[in-house]
């Protein structure tokens, strides 16, 4: 089943804290196992597969998408798992799914990679993968290859355990999409230099280049299973494209402003999908030409659109202010009061049509904050990963048999309604943040043993208080070595004492402090201030003569104030040393620790 709950969590024990941390896990092959035992026989009766039951204790009786491929409506994801972010957030522009669904590809526009687990949903590892914001990332149907497009226009070569093998320059403008042909031999780009590029795979030679579009390429797709291109422009155009001959095939009129996704219907291959910044998405067949299905719904613009891998008539879109749709080709689910419309399909000249207006089957009005990026469905189609520009990348799946509970959650009707309502409580966000906490830690972890940078300087002796490091001196040091120091009244870099050959000069110090000599201090050092007290590890310039208490064999008294009880890359004092040191110093009462 798909054991989404916290009561189907696993236990998480390795960050040694004392404590076991559930978290929301998922599993998969419960279903599938439930699947292979029940299924019927080649050649035994033909009735369907019974419906599943909306009480919870048909929980053990749910069967994976590709068990119900005439039911898409079960497999909408309705019901939010985890929120995974990173610990320095930048906007997540790209989400995939590895080959075998075991983990989920983030692209960011810092160009780092980061892997998340698919059942746990938590870190695993983080890299820098490009200098720039990655804005496309593919793999090859064969499952050996990865893709990846940056903001400079480069595009990378990387194999499964993301070893890079080649790096070149494909545009001089920023590369927003990318596809692999079927054969996985040549693979094609959208820039904004308002052109596709077809390159060899193997070579990485240029082969041709597609010119039409008269704005920036936004978009381009490659039939799964013909020589086919499509994409999608500025220019409010919808292009397909002959891959063999670079000659523009027919242009798809319908929208009204900026196509932002154009992909291909991935099982049948005879619908194709596009949605734009006129808040309406269409559906187009490939057979006629021309657009069947009219999506509507959005109040803003629809940003990223994604295909079930195993429904064919199930469509989610996404919008700029966040929200994310589901639509069923085959349901109209039209507002009260709208009457419904024909389908081309059902119409007696189909050619001449007009197109059906469909509304979405369910809405998630909160999914994000702001614009979704990027949507991938796992390979077997039980959930659904969306990366925002809220910096955020979030899980979904279908609700089990009998949970209501997710209508009245804060992605559904808004974080202040749901606190009203009780469904959101403040023990809910504490625990996220846990979470979060928990995956930074992991990200540190990680990099760390990838020996990578962290992204902000933090403050030495400070910890967890971000500041920048203060600029080097000439010398090259971080506090100016004996040169001088800044400090108000003694000017800009102005030496501490009066420098004579490299040395200090002693005779115009004893003029400075009115020739007296404190008593203890060695000849010739001038007096200082009542209370002063040298910073520990404080080493004088050279020629400068010794402090008492500053050799390497002299040690300070106990409690003087001057390094004493501080412990360096040592334990904590126990609790019997610092009663030990309490009673010496009289000032607490044994029976207070008793």
């Amino acid at each position: 089943m798909d054991g989404y709950h916290a009561d189907h969590g696993g236990f998480d024990t390795g960050r040694g804290r004392g404590r076991p941390s559930r978290r929301n896990a998922t599993d998969i092959g419960t279903t599938y196992v439930h699947w292979t035992h029940n299924r019927r026989a080649n050649g035994r009766s033909s009735r369907v597969f019974e419906a599943e039951r909306p009480s919870p204790s048909y929980v053990g009786d749910m069967l994976p998408p590709a068990a119900r491929k005439g039911w898409p409506a079960d497999s909408v994801p309705a019901k939010h798992l985890h929120s995974s972010l990173n610990k320095v957030r930048h906007p997540v522009n790209v989400v995939k799914w590895t080959p075998e669904g075991r983990r989920l590809l983030t692209a960011s526009t810092s160009g780092e990679f980061t892997l998340w687990n698919g059942t746990g949903f938590n870190f695993e590892t983080i890299m820098q993968a490009h200098d720039c914001a990655v804005r496309a990332v593919t793999y090859a149907h064969n499952d050996e290859w990865l893709l990846s497009a940056d903001q400079d226009g480069f595009v990378k070569y990387w194999q499964t355990n993301f070893n890079n093998l080649k790096s070149f320059q494909a545009h001089n403008d920023p590369i927003r999409d990318l596809a692999f042909a079927p054969t996985d031999s040549k693979f094609v780009t959208a820039s904004d230099d308002a052109t596709l590029k077809i390159f060899d795979f193997a070579t990485s030679e240029e082969q041709s280049t597609l010119t039409g579009h008269q704005w920036d390429a936004k978009c381009v797709d490659w039939h799964p299973t013909k020589g086919l291109l499509v994409s999608g422009s500025k220019d409010h155009q919808v292009k397909l494209w002959d891959p063999r001959t670079g000659r523009c095939l027919t242009t798809l009129h319908g929208h009204k402003n900026t196509v932002a996704m154009t992909k291909f219907e991935p099982n049948n291959g005879v619908l194709l999908a596009s949605c734009a910044r006129d808040q309406t998405a269409r559906v187009f067949d490939i057979r006629m030409m021309r657009d069947v299905f009219l999506l509507k719904g959005h109040e803003k613009e629809i940003s990223s659109i994604a295909w079930h891998p195993i429904h064919s008539s199930l469509l989610t879109t996404a919008g700029g202010d966040g929200s994310m749709f589901h639509y069923l080709l085959d349901e109209q689910n039209p507002p009260q009061g709208t009457a419904p419309t024909l389908s081309p399909y059902d119409s007696q000249n189909p050619s001449e049509a007009p197109a059906q207006t469909l509304h979405p089957a369910h809405k998630v009005s909160f999914a994000h904050e702001y614009a979704i990026w990027s949507m991938d469905w796992h390979p077997l189609g039980h959930i659904l990963a969306s990366g925002s520009n809220d910096k955020v990348t979030r899980f979904w799946t279908r609700p089990r048999p009998g949970d209501d509970t997710y209508m009245n959650d804060r992605w559904h009707i808004g974080q202040a309604a749901a606190e009203a309502q009780g469904t959101w409580r403040k023990a809910e966000a504490q625990r996220l943040r846990e979470e979060e906490e928990a995956e930074a830690e992991d990200e540190a972890d990680g990099l760390i043993d990838q020996k990578m940078p962290s992204k902000q300087a933090m403050l030495p002796g400070l910890p967890g208080l971000n500041a920048p490091m203060p600029a080097p001196f000439p010398d090259g040091t971080s506090t100016g070595g004996s040169q001088g120091f800044n400090m108000p009244g003694f000017g800009n870099g102005a030496p501490l004492f009066p420098m004579q050959g490299g040395a200090p000069d002693l005779a115009k110090i004893m003029e400075m402090a009115g020739g007296q000599v404190p008593n203890g201090a060695p000849p010739g050092f001038p007096p200082m201030p009542p209370g002063f007290q040298l910073p520990p590890g404080f080493q004088p310039p050279p020629g400068f003569p010794p402090l008492p208490g500053m050799g390497s064999s002299a040690t300070p008294p106990e409690n003087s104030g001057v390094g004493g009880g501080i412990r360096k890359r040592a334990p904590l004092p126990s609790q019997q040393e610092s009663l030990a040191q309490e009673m010496r110093q009289g000032s607490e009462n044994r029976e207070i620790y008793e």
